[in-house]
């Protein structure tokens, strides 16, 4: 079976995880620079097979729209037109951040490793917004 991944879309760093063959787990799988991501994404589907990807898409409390949701937006079209064969979906990231944070405390993270620059926050929000998806699906 091919694999879900998922995109934590952010200004700088983007987070990205991924399910196992089975698509029952998701894994955090690298924090990677922005403007790298297609690059990434493009050397990935040609090791991996990969049917879904999920994009966490972020707004207010409100659900109203943040700053990040036209980039969202616009990215969705991106990996549309550059990967015609995979299905894109999109998932409410809401609390995702603050979530991995507190997933990371409770793992035992210490704080040095919780703010490292290689982005671990970044993946582990990618993973928790990969298996809401699981469980909604």
């Amino acid at each position: 079976m091919a694999r879900v991944i998922a995109i934590d879309l952010g200004s700088k760093r983007t987070g990205i995880a991924v399910t196992d063959s089975l698509q029952m787990l998701a894994n955090p799988l690298e924090t990677i620079e922005t403007h790298k991501l297609f690059d990434f994404l493009k050397s990935y589907f040609e090791k991996e097979e990969v049917e879904t990807i999920v994009l966490g898409y972020p707004t207010k409390l409100d659900g109203r729209p943040n700053e990040m949701t036209p980039r969202v937006n616009t990215l969705q079209g991106k990996l549309k037109k550059a990967f015609p064969d995979k299905k894109i979906e999109l998932i409410d990231e809401r609390f995702t951040s603050k979530m991995a944070m507190q997933t990371m405390i409770a793992m035992g993270s210490k704080k040095k490793d919780r703010r490292e620059k290689s982005g671990n926050l970044d993946k582990v929000s990618a993973a928790i917004i990969l298996q809401s998806y699981l469980e909604k699906k």
